[in-house]
């Protein structure tokens, strides 16, 4: 694996946009010098990754008339609004007057996911739900961001994944290169492509950002996890080995048969959707975990979605009564002794015919969290896809800790669908 320090230029003040970005990038932020093949910036949350990608990329395209660059996301939801609309994405780095017919309206096609420059350069939108549309386009080069959430990055660079298709596709022009941006996560993609000679890594932390990060994340982000092992992943950028006395290790989420996501799953007999709520919008409690999943006839556990984040209380109610309507869900499922009666309340206000169910926790998050645990051990729970958020807290949790808001889901989720959660009466003193 190379590696390389990339050397700022030295430039005029000007007012284009590149100009504009060379005069504020930081070192790290700069294409490598020397022959390579993959750039792979591995860097914690607000570096500043996705402006890098979108800058990197925009360039080639300028000394590229009619090249042919791809934008590769885990969804094709994630490309357009991250790589392309988003505040650091391609529409935000390129000068109106560069782009086809001089403005976005002429240039953006955001139903077929298409972009044009004046030059005739053209960007397209690819997604790792639908690797295989990678086949046929040839490419001067390509944009991957967060490689490590394609559905497919478990499964190396040696099969039949978003990776490989890309790189067939890249065979024209000279010198054809990619540049790939994410949080560092220890699946087979990242580890591999680490180890291969055509690839540079840069690496790169949060606080390399700090000036142009918002004091709410400052506090409610980085104080929560600075100093943390999660906090060292998702923060400081490093790539980390399992969690010395985790319960869970990347190795047991079983993606393996899902590549096609939900079209290869079993018939399903029940599904939930378990809420844990945040006590409230933007406290130290920073998320309301919401996970989606299923259970088949021969007892195996499907998780289909995680759907957290720092919501309000309509807000967490109506992204559960979405996904409870989206997934035909047999009921949502929180905990009665942690707010579920609030839960209920909650939202029966937007809608009364949703069947809320509220479990009873009659034992500590640790013993409730272990025999789920060992469910995955014994190769009963499959996830439909990456998850990097709620993966990320299931491998960094020791018990002892205190337990994040999407693993509870996750196993309130799980406990439901595969546990009895039948509150234990009593007679007398007696149980009954």
């Amino acid at each position: 694996m190379a590696r390389i320090q990339p050397r700022k230029p030295t430039v005029v003040k000007g007012q284009t946009a590149r100009q504009r970005w060379l005069l504020t990038a930081r070192l790290n932020q700069l294409p490598p010098a020397g022959d390579w093949f993959v750039w792979l910036i591995l860097a914690g949350r607000g570096f500043g990754k996705t402006r890098t990608g979108a800058e990197t990329i925009a360039e080639w395209a300028r000394n590229t008339p009619r090249g042919r660059f791809a934008l590769v996301a885990q969804t094709i939801a994630d490309a357009r609004d991250t790589m392309v609309e988003g505040q650091s994405g391609l529409l935000s780095v390129l000068d109106e007057r560069e782009l086809r017919g001089g403005s976005i309206d002429t240039a953006w096609n955001r139903s077929m996911g298409e972009l044009y420059l004046k030059n005739g350069a053209k960007f397209k939108c690819f997604s790792s739900e639908k690797a295989r549309s990678l086949r046929g386009p040839q490419h001067h080069g390509a944009w991957g961001d967060e490689p490590a959430t394609w559905n497919d990055a478990d499964q190396g660079t040696a099969e039949d994944t978003t990776w490989t298709n890309l790189l067939f596709g890249l065979r024209l022009g000279k010198d054809p290169r990619v540049v790939l941006t994410g949080t560092p996560r220890p699946v087979r993609l990242v580890r591999e492509l680490k180890k291969d000679e055509g690839t540079i890594v840069t690496g790169g932390s949060t606080s390399d950002n700090i000036g142009n990060l918002s004091e709410t994340f400052k506090r409610n982000v980085i104080n929560k996890y600075e100093g943390t092992r999660l906090g060292r992943q998702e923060l400081d950028g490093e790539l980390l080995d399992d969690t010395p006395g985790a319960l869970w290790k990347y190795a047991m989420f079983n993606r393996e048969g899902f590549r096609k996501k939900f079209e290869d799953l079993p018939e399903l007999v029940r599904i939930v959707v378990a809420i844990d709520p945040q006590a409230s919008q933007g406290s130290d409690n920073a998320e309301s975990g919401i996970v989606v999943a299923g259970k088949d006839a021969l007892g195996h556990a499907y998780v289909m979605g995680d759907l957290s984040g720092d919501f309000s209380p309509n807000e967490w109610a109506q992204t559960a009564i979405d996904a409870y309507t989206h997934h035909q869900a047999d009921a949502i499922v929180p905990e009665k002794n942690n707010g579920g009666d609030m839960v209920k309340n909650t939202i029966s206000t937007l809608d009364k015919t949703v069947n809320v169910k509220p479990v009873w926790a009659s034992r500590g998050k640790h013993t409730r969290a272990e025999p789920i645990s060992s469910f995955y051990v014994q190769g009963r729970v499959h996830h439909v896809g990456i998850f990097p958020d709620l993966e990320g807290q299931m491998t960094t949790w020791v018990p002892g800790d205190k337990s994040p808001d999407r693993m509870d889901a996750l196993v309130w989720a799980l406990t439901e669908l595969m546990l009895d959660t039948t509150p234990e009466r009593t007679f007398f003193g007696l149980s009954v």
